[in-house]
């Protein structure tokens, strides 16, 4: 079913004002339902953990279900497999202390050029730390996908892990991450997944993809300032956690570290519930594959929510690629073959002849339309393309509350920045 797009942005309250929000690939509006749960939790019960009083024990039964909630959201096994904290890079950096703890000196790891530094310097820092080798796969600079011969020819060396995004944050392209995985196993490599650019646009299965780790943050899909680390039961087991001495060995509790942003966290359960209501006003009844993988209750809610999603993302790429591709002097970069936009997220990133990024951030601004310029700590994707000292790129990403409109807008206002 077609989303109804009045419907959608009335589910979003700071979508009232007069601005254009194409920043989405940096942190996206929140839903009310994310916002009413955060204060809700803040008015009601806004305690800390394990106490024997009302607040505290209803603070905790908060926790658990938005742990559920995630499970259900990446299909994990359980909520025991998914971790909150303060965002992707800070539970990357802690994580990759832990699984680095079994790493031995002249033991390679494997990173890309493509991904967002937050899953690359805290694996390179950590194979320094031990002794071990970084690997570098490329990317083609003509389309943005990752260099799959590289990935292979770095996987026939046997690496310990092999860090990679499920989505470009700059480029947008979607990397083949399912059969990356299942190369990396085949040589006995764990295998970490950054999401967070993939999250908001569609399905996500940790079991289908048998990824051994995943990381998304919840502000990228309507949500509060929240990181979630996903992790397979049997490593987060055996997984060396550095904690306080009273803290639990327990799963989760093992690798959430202090008290935790608990109504950022409740708002997570919020922006879950968002997609189920999306799920329930316009998922279709039968997918195709949703019902062979055997999704039931919020689960398939969920699973048809993203399918909606993704479907009417294409719609909204192919009008920007249009309107991008209709500008004079505007160089894009990655994908721009309208036949393979499943291949991509509709996040583009484009220079503008003679003119500085940040000054065309500036005059995009100045029309209400808000849009990223630099290199959204993708500094390996500027670099390889010679971009880093000429300020980047501008970048422009819609998620599925933009609308056909919104587009045609941006394409006059670039139109008249070029005209001068």
């Amino acid at each position: 079913m077609r989303l109804d797009i009045d419907a959608i942005r009335k589910q979003f309250p700071s979508l009232g004002r007069p601005a254009i929000f194409f920043d989405n690939p940096g942190g996206t509006q929140i839903a009310k339902q994310s916002l009413d749960r955060i204060t809700r939790y803040l008015l009601e019960c806004n305690a800390n953990h394990d106490g024997a009083f009302a607040t505290s024990v209803a603070s905790d039964a908060i926790l658990d279900e938005a742990h559920r909630a995630m499970a259900d959201f990446l299909n994990a096994c359980g909520p025991e497999e998914i971790v909150f904290g303060a965002n992707m890079t800070t539970l990357t950096l802690y994580i990759s202390r832990s699984i680095s703890r079994g790493w031995k000196a002249g033991d390679e790891i494997v990173v890309t050029r493509l991904d967002h530094d937050a899953n690359v310097t805290p694996w390179v820092l950590a194979a320094q730390d031990q002794g071990c080798k970084v690997i570098w796969v490329d990317f083609h600079p003509e389309d943005g996908t990752l260099n799959m011969e590289e990935m292979q020819a770095a996987l026939e060396r046997k690496p310990r892990l092999i860090a990679i995004g499920y989505a470009s944050n700059s480029l947008g392209t979607i990397n083949p991450t399912a059969k990356i995985i299942e190369m990396a196993h085949a040589v006995g490599a764990l295998v970490y997944v950054d999401a967070v650019q993939y999250a908001p646009h569609g399905p996500i299965d940790v079991q289908k993809l048998d990824c051994d780790f995943l990381v998304s943050s919840a502000y990228k899909f309507f949500g509060p300032h929240a990181g979630i680390l996903y992790g397979k039961r049997e490593m987060m087991d055996e997984l060396f956690a550095y904690k306080v001495r009273p803290a639990t060995n327990e799963l989760p509790g093992k690798f959430e570290t202090g008290t935790q942003n608990h109504e950022g966290i409740a708002g997570v359960l919020g922006a879950i519930e968002y997609f189920e209501w999306v799920g329930r006003e316009f998922g279709c009844e039968h997918v195709e594959g949703l019902a062979e993988d055997s999704y039931q209750g919020r689960r398939m809610e969920l699973k048809k929510a993203m399918t909606a999603i993704r479907s009417n993302e294409f719609e909204l790429s192919r009008a920007l690629l249009a309107a991008l591709q209709s500008i004079p002097g505007l160089t894009l970069y990655g994908l721009s073959d309208v036949r393979r936009l499943e291949q991509r997220v509709p996040t583009f990133s484009f220079t503008l002849k003679g003119q500085h990024p940040r000054q065309v951030a500036e005059k995009l601004a100045q029309n209400g339309i808000y849009v990223w310029d630099g290199n959204y700590y993708a500094i390996g994707v500027t670099e390889r393309l010679e971009l880093e000292e000429r300020g980047g790129m501008v970048r422009v990403g819609a998620v599925h509350y933009n609308s056909l409109d919104e587009v045609e807008m941006l394409r006059e206002a670039l139109t008249r920045i070029v005209a001068g």
